[in-house]
């Protein structure tokens, strides 16, 4: 009776963990973590030469995730604009989200690349030297899987209001 418990148990363990990881929309380290990208600052790959680790201290909550930061400023900054610093799909690696239907893959926080003024992490510098080959593709294809194996659509942000004229030739006539 015991052993069928504990089974139980681990088998309910490990689908939750293989499910969190498999379907949030931000990577963490796990059911047990809920730090994006290893806690390191993803303002801090936009205005450093290298990434940095964040603090606790400084951390916000955006899609279900935890966000650490360098310092008060780099909070405000992604506060004010999370879809402009956080990475690419999550916080997955770039090159296996573009595989076949898209992989969730952990990354190496230090392996990154910003194109397009957009951040993308990679699983290590291998599969990042394969990602850059590439990366027109995969861009395109990971930016089609994402959304298909992650909950990211349940965070609809609110778009920020734009005042545009329409011309008087586009008008309907009244």
């Amino acid at each position: 009776m015991r052993v069928r418990w504990l089974l139980a148990v681990i088998l309910s363990i490990t689908s939750t963990v293989a499910l969190a990881d498999s379907l949030a929309a931000i990577n963490t380290k796990g059911v047990f973590n809920s730090a994006a990208i290893k806690g390191y600052d993803p303002v801090s790959y936009w205005n450093s030469v290298t990434p940095k680790k964040g603090n606790k201290q400084w951390r916000f909550k955006w899609r279900g995730a935890d966000w650490h930061f360098a310092s008060q400023e780099n909070k405000a900054l992604f506060v004010d604009n999370p879809k402009k610093y956080a990475p690419q799909y999550g916080g997955y690696c770039a090159w296996a989200m573009a595989d076949g239907e898209g992989r969730a893959v952990a990354v190496d926080p230090t392996v990154w690349t910003i194109y397009n003024h957009k951040l993308y992490l990679n699983y290590n510098a291998n599969v990042k030297e394969q990602w850059l080959k590439t990366k027109m593709q995969d861009i395109a294809r990971a930016d089609h899987n994402y959304p298909a194996i992650t909950n990211v659509a349940q965070y609809k942000e609110a778009k920020r209001e734009t005042h545009e004229i329409t011309p008087i030739y586009k008008q309907k006539d009244r």
